[in-house]
């Protein structure tokens, strides 16, 4: 068999399998042998992958202010010139767990201003919809030890439009699109640099690397490469015992770095490149007129090839440097540099490091590892998958891997500041972040956008572990552990959202995730499965707690994630006195309280001391569930669940506002087998002492069939038989949630019959917007009134699926509503699913629906099949919106891909 790869441009890679006798044992794939030899502790190929961001500045990190201006009291301008405190960043990086060493490319076309270094966007108040990357990279391929990797830029050979974006945003106003970097005209006739970074791992700490640089031009080119080698400034902050700087010395076509605790690093090239060294320091004079620690900076390369100046080291001495090659390209040529990045010593490292292999040895290793991600791919992605699948999908995980980044933040230190800086404003230590004093983080975590969001994000996370299980089990079931730990779980059991905020009250689909990779893996790891729930129930008790301000069993919460869903901020003061109960609130705890029931019976097989937990946990969702409808938040007439505000003398306002919000209550389902009632005689017992002596939660866990084997099951649903089909007919109308591309956030009657509210003498409304925001509810970057979310319509095909296990063939719904078809739930979801991908997929006239309108993405050969994964998507049209690069939730789309064609 053989399995063909094409890659943009024409490029293809062939992997042929041969055929083998029966009694031929098959050879162990590769790939997979390193992540068990990783897992085990046996040899960590994991230690080194691309885990240096892409954008450090701008980030509540590097923020010193007294009033959280991150955006502007570290900006773009200041990047290349001021270290940063907590990590670094850089394009193509990569870097060691720890990020003692980063690795970096650094390109210049020779009219530019600047060195590109980083890539250029908006910061929050920059673009008129939030902050906007403004430049077009792609993650094409990585496989889970990062032993195979392949990224992609796009470079302008004409000077980067700077200032023309800046300003032409500025003008923008909120129902007008962002001004992209594509609208300048700037990549027409194809005057570009096509930018290709391979990356295969001779061992875990030895990187053969290939640049390619293809000039797309109808002229002859120059192009100015500069691969960096770099270490990370830990020595500048004063901190007692860390004021120990390490070496980085330029010999010939080489650099060689000397660290303490590293060993011994080397830089090495092909060809004659120029070695150029400064340090990794900020250059005070020319951001605040003040003398530095160097004479030679960080910003020392940058002025020194933009502009001749002497700002590098005659001696070839310093803590960052780079190989300097001038690239001459003919018309439609290119040229490549091979780089070998190696640890060659272990402390103290001081003896010449011997020549890099750069021969046929390189050669050996990035055709081997190349094949071998082949291979591995080969048996993730089914062969019922059409190749533009498998392409999506390959990419959708590229991403997620490329999307590990080192994260660096103690919360104490960064609110007294450091012992060599000016002390932060005193206001700083009641201000953002103050009651997190406790978190100090220093690992690699999945981000949702190395770029637009540099940061964790709790349920975000969840979402790419999900589909990191597809491929790395092992890493996903640690990414889950450690928001649990210690020093990142609040004392009060609350668990850190995100650096803008560690305190806002993102959703607990922790548990649900916990599951879901806990199936993926096997079912077999009851190790992990018990970990988490010890400290989920740390966590849950937290919500009910704190988000049950009348004790009653509804749920509060704030935004949840879900941003502007509602005519006002969820998360700020309600604009009367009272307390606003939300559906989603209460079903995500419902929901909650299942996944803790569920993980409670799958550890009680081992451990019979779960049952008791079990039982714990059914009773309370029968409490949560019964509530939603005893207190008003199912509206039987509508045929849907609404948000709820209780007035201060007791009287209610329902907020009619038909949005996910109402739906996100069918995700609270789960079956209890007669197998397990069997096994669990204790639980059994408890669920008929409900029916019998509580017969007001029959609704919620009285349903009950025979299930596929003959035996009788039951259904714990939020949404109950009867309820569930009037609100799938809610959803599945294409006049209200069902789009081509999915489900909307907001029923599309809205467009016409816009939500409106009067509270406290104040007008507040909601309307259908099917793509970027027009309000500036949370900054305008994100849109929950309309467009297509990944993470909620993959819930809700979740739901959907768990429906169907329970009532098999015999519930057949209109699909869509009005059709007058008839389809199960499990065609449903199946058809949800393909919807969902179709927005990647190339439809019949080769154009892709996330790629709206700009034809050099739907047309061009060297762009079309370089897959972005947005942020959000156009309700109506399934165009790419909000973040548009390759946030995390996102690729999902793999899973899909994975399951639907399994």
């Amino acid at each position: 068999m053989a399995l063909v790869v094409k890659y943009p441009g024409g490029v293809e890679d062939v992997h042929v399998f041969t055929d083998r006798s029966p009694s031929d044992a098959p050879s162990p794939d590769p790939e997979r042998l390193r992540l068990a030899q990783a897992d085990a502790g046996e040899q960590d190929w994991r230690a080194w992958g691309p885990y240096l961001s892409e954008r450090a500045w701008g980030t509540v990190r590097e923020d010193y202010s007294e009033h959280g201006t991150a955006w502007d009291y570290f900006p773009h301008d200041h990047a290349r010139s001021r270290a940063y405190r907590w990590n670094e960043d850089g394009m193509a990086g990569v870097c060691d767990d720890r990020q003692t060493f980063c690795f970096s490319l650094a390109l210049w076309n020779g009219v530019d201003p600047i060195l590109k270094e980083r890539m250029f966007g908006l910061g929050g108040d920059g673009g008129n919809h939030g902050e906007d990357v403004k430049e077009y990279w792609w993650y094409e391929d990585s496989t889970p030890t990062h032993s195979w990797m392949r990224w992609r830029y796009h470079y302008p050979q004409a000077a980067f439009p700077y200032d023309e974006l800046v300003a032409v945003n500025a003008l923008r106003a909120r129902d007008e699109t962002e001004y992209e970097l594509v609208d300048t005209g700037i990549f027409d006739d194809d005057r570009y640099w096509a930018v290709t970074v391979d990356y295969a791992k001779a061992s875990p700490t030895d990187m053969c690397i290939l640049v390619t640089v293809a000039n797309r031009g109808d002229e002859a080119a120059t192009l100015h490469v500069l691969p960096h080698l770099f270490f990370r400034n830990t020595w500048a902050w004063g901190l007692p015992g860390a004021d120990r700087v390490p070496r980085l010395v330029g010999e010939g076509s080489r650099l060689v770095g000397e660290h303490w605790v590293l060993g011994q690093v080397l830089l090495e090239g092909d060809g004659a490149p120029t070695p150029l060294l400064c340090d990794n320091d900020t250059n005070a004079e020319r951001l605040w007129g003040l003398p530095g620690r160097s004479p030679y900076p960080k910003d020392g390369i940058n002025d020194h090839v933009v502009t001749g100046a002497a700002t590098v080291n005659p001696a070839r001495e310093g803590t960052k440097g780079a190989l300097h090659y001038v690239l001459d390209v003919p018309a439609g040529g290119q040229r490549q540099i091979r780089l070998r990045l190696t640890r060659t010593a272990p402390p103290p490292g001081t003896a010449p490091p011997p020549p890099a292999d750069l021969c046929d040895g390189f050669d050996a290793v990035l055709w081997a590892r190349r094949a071998e991600a082949n291979r591995f791919f080969a048996g993730v992605i089914p062969a019922a998958a059409s190749a533009d699948e498998a392409l999506i999908a390959r990419q959708a995980i590229a991403g997620l891997m490329w999307g590990k980044q080192f994260y660096h933040f103690d919360v104490k230190r960064w609110l007294e500041g450091d012992p060599g800086s000016a002390p932060p404003p005193a206001g700083r230590r009641h201000g953002r972040n103050s009651a997190w004093w406790h978190m100090n983080s220093f690992d690699v975590i999945s981000m949702p956008d190395p770029w637009e969001y540099p940061w964790y994000a709790a349920w975000d996370l969840a979402f790419h572990c999900v589909s990191i299980a597809r491929v790395d089990p092992g890493f996903a079931k640690d990414q889950l552990l450690l928001l649990l730990r210690e020093w990142y779980l609040h004392p009060n059991g609350q668990i850190p959202a995100y650096e803008w905020a560690f305190g806002d009250v993102n959703p607990p689909v922790h548990a649900w995730a916990a599951l879901k990779v806990f199936e993926i893996d096997g079912g077999r790891d009851h190790q992990f499965l018990a970990r988490v729930m010890h400290k989920l129930l740390l966590n849950f008790t937290w919500w009910v707690n704190r988000k049950d301000t009348g004790g009653n069993n509804v749920f509060e919460g704030g935004f949840l994630g879900l941003d502007n869903v509602g005519p006002f901020d969820r998360s700020a003061a309600l604009p009367v006195a009272g307390v606003l109960e939300q559906s989603d609130g209460t079903g995500w705890m419902a929901m909650y309280a299942l996944n803790l029931l569920d993980m409670a019976i799958v550890l009680a097989e081992h451990d019979h001391a779960y049952v008791d937990t079990a039982t714990k946990f059914f009773e309370h969702f029968a409490y949560i569930a019964a509530a939603a409808y005893s207190q008003g938040l199912w509206d039987d007439e509508d045929a849907f669940f609404y948000d709820v505000l209780r007035l201060a003398d007791g009287s209610q306002v329902p907020l009619r506002v038909r949005s996910v919000v109402g739906l996100l209550p069918l995700a609270a389902t789960t079956r209890l087998t007669a197998r397990t009632l069997q096994r669990l005689p204790e639980l059994g017992a408890r669920l008929r002492w409900f029916l019998t002596h509580r017969p007001e939660y029959a609704d919620v866990i009285g349903a009950r069939r025979l299930g596929p084997d003959g035996r009788q099951q039951r259904l714990l649903s939020m949404v109950g038989p009867e309820q569930v089909v009037r609100l799938l007919a809610r959803m599945l109308d294409p006049d209200e949630f069902l789009s081509d591309y999915g489900l909307r956030t907001l029923s599309r009657a809205h467009l016409d019959k816009p939500f409106s509210v009067t509270l406290g003498g104040q007008e507040f409304a909601v309307g259908y917007e099917p793509a970027e925001s027009t309000s500036g509810l949370f900054g305008g970057n994100s849109n929950w009134r309309g467009p297509i979310w990944m993470p909620t319509n993959f819930l809700l095909i979740s739901a959907l699926r768990d429906y169907a296990a329970f009532f098999g063939d015999d519930l057949q719904v209109e699909y869509p509503t009005r059709s007058g078809r008839k389809c199960t739930l499990d065609e449903i979801a199946d058809d949800l699913s393909a919807r969902l991908i179709s927005l990647f997929t190339r439809d019949d006239w080769g154009r892709r629906p996330i790629y709206g309108a700009a034809q050099l993405f739907q047309t061009h050969p060297d762009w079309r099949d370089l897959i972005c994964f947005p942020e959000y998507f156009h309700g109506d049209n399934g165009a790419g919106l909000g973040a548009w690069h390759q946030t995390g939730w996102t690729a999902l789309v793999a899973d899909l891909i994975l399951t639907l064609r399994r």
